[in-house]
């Protein structure tokens, strides 16, 4: 294995390229513990101690310090470890291990997203928000039967009636032209036609 280029990233850390293909970062420290340089081969031995022992536990580290400060989904989470260069089986390895101690779980962040948006956004918005942050569709339909359980949902319609109220929609002087934009606007929020009707269309 040669290592083809070592770039630095920082004032404390270095990008290492084994054969123009697997990249992976190093402490300055570390290089020098391993005594890596650009062109050498690199021992099986050191290989070996680099992606199995330092880089797994590294970003088991980065992890934890990651979820220290807010949550994280899945996705998020490996998204974060491969900006920082972890090779993919130390970044497998870092997700199980913070899985192991619930530390991320994809359901219990779609719930609580859902408690904290529910009473501003549709529930297509939501889910569009929750698949754009790697949350399967699956998670997401637990969390919504979760949430509705324990009665932390607001109803569609109801939300609808606080937009209207917000926009100071006034249905009996509303003209038809009015109407139907609302009735539009509404629609691009994510709200289902037929709530949207029937909150419109009400006396």
């Amino acid at each position: 294995m040669i290592v083809t280029q070592v770039t630095e990233i920082s004032k404390t850390k270095i990008k290492v390229c084994l054969d123009n293909e697997e990249m992976f970062s190093l402490y300055k420290s570390e290089q020098r513990t391993y005594h890596i340089t650009e062109g050498m081969e690199l021992s099986k031995e050191v290989y070996h101690t680099l992606v199995k022992e330092v880089l797994p536990k590294r970003a088991k580290l980065r992890s934890m310090n990651l979820l220290k400060n807010k949550d994280y989904t899945e996705y998020q989470l490996r998204e974060k470890l491969k900006q920082g260069c972890y090779p993919e089986t130390s970044i497998d390895q870092a997700i199980e291990y913070v899985k192991s101690f619930g530390y991320i779980n994809d359901v219990r962040y779609a719930c609580s997203y859902i408690d904290y948006a529910s009473t501003t956004k549709s529930r297509r918005q939501i889910e569009m928000t929750l698949i754009r942050r790697g949350v399967s569709k699956e998670d997401i339909n637990q969390a919504y039967t979760q949430c509705s359980d324990e009665g932390d949902l607001t109803g569609e319609e109801e939300l609808i009636e606080k937009l209207l109220n917000k926009k100071h929609f006034n249905r009996q002087e509303a003209t038809y032209e009015e109407r139907m934009k609302m009735i539009g606007t509404l629609y691009r929020k994510g709200f289902s036609l037929d709530k949207i009707y029937q909150v419109v269309d009400r006396e």
